[in-house]
Parts: structure tokens; sequence; C-alpha cells
């Protein structure tokens, strides 16, 4: 099984030093190692489909990144 959440692009303009990258959040169980349900985030270049890395996020972990993300924009002024 395999959720789909959310996906986008980062909003980095096209600046022929960094590609754009694409994001995409799923909920999986195809984890066989794992045992248990989780969160998977893919970062990949932009037109390179397949070839990004993949990470499975257990439940504590995800919400570790979800807390570095707020004290991130909290940084920025937008938290």
């Amino acid at each position: 099984m395999k959720q789909s959440v959310d996906f986008a692009l980062d909003d980095h303009p096209p600046d022929g030093e960094r590609p754009r990258v694409s994001w995409a959040v799923a909920i999986t169980d195809d984890c066989e190692a794992c045992d248990d349900l989780r969160v998977e985030v893919t970062v990949e270049e932009e037109g390179r489909r397949g070839g990004g890395l993949t990470a499975h996020l257990a439940p504590e972990s995800a919400r570790r990144l979800r807390a570095a993300l707020t004290t991130a924009l909290r940084e920025l002024g937008e938290g």
C-alpha cells in the first residue's frame, strides 16, 4: 500500500548552478524490514524521476523532521 500525501517542486528558480528539486511525501507499508507503516519522503532532481533518494521514516523520525522544519520557519519569522 502506498498513499500519496503531497508533492511539489522547490521554489528555487533555475539558475544553472542548482537544479530544481521535486519532493513527495507518502504513507507506505512496503518496507519489509520495517514491519510497520512509514512516512516516505522522496527528493529528486527535476526531470530525473526515479533517480532521487527516499527516506522511510518511523513516526518518531517524521515528528523530528516536522519539528526541524517548524524551527527553521520560526527562525525565518514565519512561525
